[in-house]
């Protein structure tokens, strides 16, 4: 079932636009949030490479939450300087446990929602990992170190990406805590034109290689 939902922002007069697919399954208990990019420029949870991850998810009946941060669409508010915006992840996350009581949530997270969505990785236990799509840890070094755990994480990295600068992408890589992938896309710059189905597979691929090895342990 897919709805379209407004979040109440707790102890703020900001709602979050969001689209929630939830197949109503109950032997489905893991949902894929979705971060977009910065808010600033142009970032919205209709984004190409947003929209493409929500369809993919979506299409093999995985539980998906997709949302605008605060002051984009129709979220109200404002910009709020990256705290903000940390607190809006924090209040997803917290209807997705709380509201829809879902055990297990995977962040998935595009750029600034890179960096601001797997910044709270550690703040709930129900968080099993993520998916961090062209983190600019050059311009976010504070939520690469928020986004240290020793949870499962991959990252995808476009080879041509100059935002969230290639030339620095394996040094950064190189001091996250394992256990850590990457796929590295040939071609591609930042925004993904094109190539928004391969940065959909890895995402979708991972989180079902990392949610299997779950079961076989348990």
């Amino acid at each position: 079932m897919l709805k379209e939902i407004k979040i109440p922002v707790p102890n703020t007069n900001i709602n979050l636009e969001t689209e929630f697919f939830n197949p109503d399954n109950d032997k489905v208990n893991i949902c894929v949030l979705l971060a977009h990019p910065h808010s600033l420029y142009g970032g919205n949870m209709s984004n190409n490479v947003i929209s493409s991850l929500f369809s993919t998810f979506s299409n093999e009946n995985i539980p998906t939450l997709r949302f605008n941060f605060r002051g984009v669409g129709k979220s109200t508010g404002s910009y709020g300087q990256d705290i903000g915006e940390q607190e809006d992840i924090r209040t997803c996350i917290k209807f997705l446990i709380e509201k829809e009581e879902f055990e297990k949530i995977f962040i998935v997270g595009y750029s600034y929602g890179a960096a601001i969505g797997c910044s709270q990785v550690n703040t709930f236990k129900n968080i099993m990992g993520y998916v961090a799509i062209a983190f600019p840890f050059d311009l976010f070094i504070m939520f690469k170190n928020l986004a240290q755990t020793s949870k499962p994480k991959l990252f995808i990295q476009g080879n041509m990406d100059n935002i969230a600068n290639f030339r620095n992408f394996l040094k950064h890589f190189k001091d996250m805590k394992p256990p850590k992938e990457y796929k590295i896309i040939n071609n591609a710059d930042h925004f993904f034109w094109g190539f928004e189905n391969q940065v959909s597979k890895f995402a979708f691929d991972f989180v079902k290689k990392i949610e299997n090895i779950r079961k076989r342990i348990i």
